[in-house]
């Protein structure tokens, strides 16, 4: 598929340049949503956590993946749930993965969601995704988040204490090299839960931070 990617409004323009360019990595002529989607060190153990988390309920919960990249990951977890509603902010890769994956329980969708309404689901995978947006724009998607019953947030967050929640301009860059990090129970956000566990926690070589999945239980 062509990857001449339409830019109609800032944050969409800014992670369409992401994969126009392979910011990422990965084959210039495919999208690619980096080594947090293709690591197999990273993906494997995200995988056996939340297929874990999913296949204890009966029946299967509903799943809204909000960022869904070039869904190597989502097309793993798909099995465990009962419908997968897969949103990314960026047109051509949600066109490219309707072409690739076909099933009667998935559905793509091309959604800002920070400014969109979501779809409706049991349990919302945000993964790797606030970590990329500017605090406004969190806010946003934590008020939409309160819909959902479960919510699985997985962040890059330095290894050590930090700072939560440096703003940043939306974009490829993270908090890290700020020595800062989403913590969405902290200020400015202060997001009422019922409950949080960690899931997962991967450290990274040098010095490069933690990616941590934690599971919360919304009101």
């Amino acid at each position: 598929m062509s990857k001449k990617i339409k830019q109609p409004w800032p944050t969409q323009a800014a992670m369409s340049q992401v994969y126009e360019r392979n910011l990422w990595g990965g084959n210039p002529t495919e999208f690619y949503s980096g080594d947090g989607s293709h690591n197999i060190n990273l993906v494997a153990p995200y995988i056996q956590a939340v297929s874990n988390f999913l296949s204890g309920f009966k029946p299967l919960l509903s799943v809204c993946d909000l960022g869904c990249g070039d869904f190597n990951v989502g097309k793993q977890l798909l099995p465990f749930t009962r419908k997968y509603v897969a949103v990314d902010i960026v047109p051509d890769l949600i066109g490219r993965n309707m072409t690739l994956f076909k099933n009667e329980k998935l559905e793509f969708k091309h959604l800002d969601i920070s400014k969109d309404e979501l779809p409706k689901a049991d349990c919302a995978i945000v993964r790797q995704v606030l970590q990329h947006l500017s605090n406004a724009e969190i806010e946003n998607v934590l008020i939409k988040l309160k819909k959902y019953k479960y919510v699985l947030l997985t962040e890059h967050i330095p290894e050590a204490d930090f700072v939560p929640n440096i703003d940043i301009i939306s974009g490829q860059g993270i908090r890290l090299k700020k020595h800062s990090g989403v913590a969405i129970l902290a200020a400015p956000f202060l997001t009422k839960v019922k409950a949080c566990k960690d899931l997962l926690s991967i450290s990274l070589e040098g010095n490069q931070g933690k990616i941590v999945t934690t599971l919360y239980v919304m009101f």
